[in-house]
């Protein structure tokens, strides 16, 4: 019988326990190590596309998740910032599921991070764990490896994966420092409660208005009880890169200085936004050596405007669980293979150049978005009308990394696991 591997997980966020579930799923043990005294999301709402949806399904936890989020129905609209004229709108309720077979969400993060736990064994969540040190010993291109924790713990593992966020440690340990780029963008978040927001922000809808170097974005969660706000603006000289750094809604309201009346009374209505900086990281052409790779914001972080960060770092677990089955549970090509860093180098090989797309798309779109009044932005606004960013976006949307990777909308061919 082949043995099976010790599989070690630092960071217990969406993609860190995606990946456990995944992995549960496939017949695969693992742990995961969160440095947090509970398990918990720091942050607002999030999309969830319907390539999130279909994997979520198939863990069995979107019918929980649905119940706490909102099924949008009315529309993904993009709006001018000025007067709210609708340059787009398409109608989520019925055209996503006849596309791609799922349904969009919106949810708050913590509701996503609770469904996903509820596939993960509670004993595979080791929580208060902090590690501070990876060491590969002496033989780094087969294992095993050992993790040092804060409260002096040793942990040896067959296999390790980072899913520990964007500033991963295990990531460090793997690669050259490389710090990020200064964009010169940074973004406010917000959650207003439902009952003090306009009545346009509370439909089922995830609108994006766009204007002169600024965009917002605002659709409810938590069943309708709040509406995320999200939005982008010129960062001046503000460099902090944190989701628990704070701005004023005075600050907020100063950046979208004349812009539609309705969209400044919800900013105003925003108690105590978050506000962080968009660092530039590039793509990374290596996630991993020997039995440890990465996963989620620790491989590629990306730019929120396709709103694919979790949707990303849940389908890096899929693939990853599938890989690493092929080698431990016999459904290889070669049964008696048991090689872990073969099989995370397949894992890469599978989701490399598709979230180097993603990035790089998201990272254009800034652009886009923020064009200057004139020939240029009237030239992109009567294009929302020549396409339909759904079927456009088919390659993401459609994409589903447990079907053959060779029957998918990628644009070039890759391997099997």
């Amino acid at each position: 019988m082949t043995p099976k591997p010790r599989i070690a997980i630092v960071g217990g966020g969406i993609g860190g326990l995606a990946a456990a579930a995944f992995l549960h799923r496939a017949g695969l043990a693992s742990t995961v190590y969160e440095q947090a005294a509970e398990l918990k999301e720091i942050g607002a709402g999030l999309v969830v596309a319907p390539n999130a949806a279909r994997l979520l399904r198939r863990l069995g936890v979107l019918d929980s998740l649905a119940a706490k989020a909102v099924r949008l129905e009315t529309g993904w609209e993009f709006r001018r910032w000025q007067d709210g004229t609708v340059l787009s709108a398409e109608d989520l309720g019925t055209k996503c599921e006849r596309l791609y077979g799922e349904h969009t969400y919106t949810a708050h993060r913590a509701d996503l991070l609770a469904a996903v736990s509820q596939a993960v064994p509670a004993t595979a969540v080791r929580l208060g764990k902090r590690c501070v040190r990876i060491d590969t010993g002496s033989a780094p291109d087969s294992g095993p490896v050992t993790l040092v924790f804060a409260d002096g713990e040793t942990v040896t593992a067959d296999v390790v994966i980072g899913a520990d966020g964007i500033h991963s440690l295990v990531r460090a340990a793997l690669t050259e420092p490389a710090p990020a780029t200064y964009s010169g963008l940074c973004a406010f978040r917000a959650l207003v409660p439902a009952e003090q927001a306009p009545e346009f922000a509370r439909r089922p809808a995830q609108t994006l208005w766009l204007g002169p170097e600024h965009h917002l974005v605002h659709y409810p969660v938590s069943k309708g009880t709040l509406i995320n706000l999200v939005a982008i603006a010129p960062a001046g000289g503000y460099t902090t890169e944190s989701w628990t750094a704070t701005a004023t809604v005075a600050e907020f309201l100063a950046e979208f200085e004349g812009w539609d009346r309705r969209l400044t009374d919800l900013i105003t209505a925003a108690g105590t936004p978050g506000r962080w900086a968009l660092l530039d990281r590039a793509p990374l052409t290596s996630w991993g050596s020997g039995p440890v790779s990465l996963l989620g914001d620790a491989a590629h972080p990306m730019f929120p405007f396709f709103a694919q960060g979790a949707a990303q770092a849940i389908e890096d677990a899929a693939t990853l669980a599938r890989c690493l089955a092929a080698e431990f549970t016999g459904t290889g090509t070669d049964p008696s293979a048991t090689d872990p860093s073969a099989a995370l180098r397949r894992y890469e090989a599978l989701r490399i150049p598709r979230t180097t797309r993603l990035q790089q798309v998201s990272h254009a779109r800034a652009h886009v978005n923020h064009l200057p009044d004139g020939p240029e932005q009237r030239a992109r606004d009567a294009g929302f009308t020549a396409v339909d960013p759904l079927v456009a976006n088919a390659w993401i949307y459609a994409h589903d990394p447990e079907a053959d990777p060779e029957g998918d909308q990628e644009p070039n061919p890759v391997p099997r696991c």
